[in-house]
């Protein structure tokens, strides 16, 4: 396999252009692209260079932003249609039947835009990619549009081919905390209490980041372990995290870990109703567990993956807004 692996690193430029380097997973920044032509290391870059304000005018960054829609749009569809139809089948272990399935959906999306943008498919990898610095936060701010843009239609298009009560039974497959169930008195709400739903977003979206999406930031990992098998881990942590969460609640009304905000957001902006009810929990669980991850990223052993340093890192944007050199 690792013969096979020498190519995976490498600038999305090139490849968008037809070049022969190909995209590191989730990556858009060549491993040595601290250093300029010189072989200096960029000591001294103003605000908007480390934002990658230029970005916001690059062809080949909202071409690369197509990419990260239309598979944001095939996932969330693929990903509610599996959520209703398990539920709607007679099997004993729903949820079991439902992570293996998201599992492989996933590996294989992954597989299939890697090389158009990185393969991101998810604000958690985005914003992190961006603190972390291997993106800018430019860059990141428009593949999270793009995200939540392809999530909406991907919704649009469930909402489409099933029916209205199947629709409204399992709401869309959607990102839920609590329900409304008849009762003996009259209907009643049923679910997890937010607390417990924004604890268990924080610590899977953590271990998503911590156990999968370090190997494919981290080139040396990424080089010997292969494309295929990093992007299987990665289908394979989340699969492990749905079925985690959806277990050990045991709550009826609340649909797991959502791990990822754009596909929350895509059914409520369709749905509507309960799906807004703690929503909010959807985005800063993941957005704290990022920040959490980036800190683990400076605290770990200097002879990491960014030893030297990103341009784009989020430490390096402050200092430069102070006008400090860096």
């Amino acid at each position: 396999m690792a013969s096979n692996t020498s190519h995976v690193l490498g600038d999305e430029e090139s490849q968008l252009s037809g070049g022969s380097n190909r995209v590191q997973p989730f990556s858009t920044t060549p491993k040595n692209s601290n250093i300029d032509d010189e072989g200096k290391k960029h000591t001294s870059l103003t605000v908007a260079q480390r934002l990658g304000i230029s970005d916001f005018f690059s062809l080949d960054v909202w071409r690369a932003s197509v990419g990260e829609l239309l598979a944001s749009a095939v996932l969330v569809f693929m990903l509610d249609t599996i959520v209703i139809s398990t539920f709607e089948s007679d099997v004993k272990m729903p949820n079991l039947i439902m992570s293996i399935l998201i599992a492989i959906v996933i590996t294989i999306l992954l597989l299939a835009v890697v090389p158009v943008s990185g393969g991101h498919i998810n604000p958690v990898i985005s914003f992190s990619a961006a603190l972390v610095g291997i993106i800018s936060m430019s860059r990141a701010i428009i593949y999270m549009v793009a995200q939540c843009v392809g999530a909406i239609l991907g919704a649009l298009a469930l909402k489409a081919v099933v029916s209205s009560t199947i629709a409204q039974t399992f709401s869309l497959g959607g990102c839920t905390i609590t329900v409304i169930a008849p009762g003996p008195n009259g209907p009643i709400t049923v679910g997890l209490e937010m607390a417990q739903a924004l604890w268990l977003e924080i610590f899977c979206s953590f271990v998503f980041l911590f156990a999968s999406i370090w190997m494919a930031y981290d080139h040396r990992q990424a080089k010997a372990l292969g494309l295929v098998t990093v992007l299987s881990i990665v289908g394979l942590v989340l699969g492990l995290l749905v079925f985690i969460s959806t277990t050990v609640t045991a709550k009826k009304g609340y649909a797991g870990a959502g791990m990822n905000p754009a596909r929350c957001f895509g059914a409520a902006v369709v749905r509507g109703g309960h799906l807004w009810d703690g929503h909010w929990i959807f985005w800063v669980g993941p957005t704290i567990a990022c920040v959490a991850f980036y800190v683990y990223t400076k605290i770990i052993p200097p002879k990491h993956f960014h030893a030297d340093g990103y341009k784009y890192d989020f430490i390096g944007v402050v200092k430069a807004s102070f006008g400090l050199h860096v």
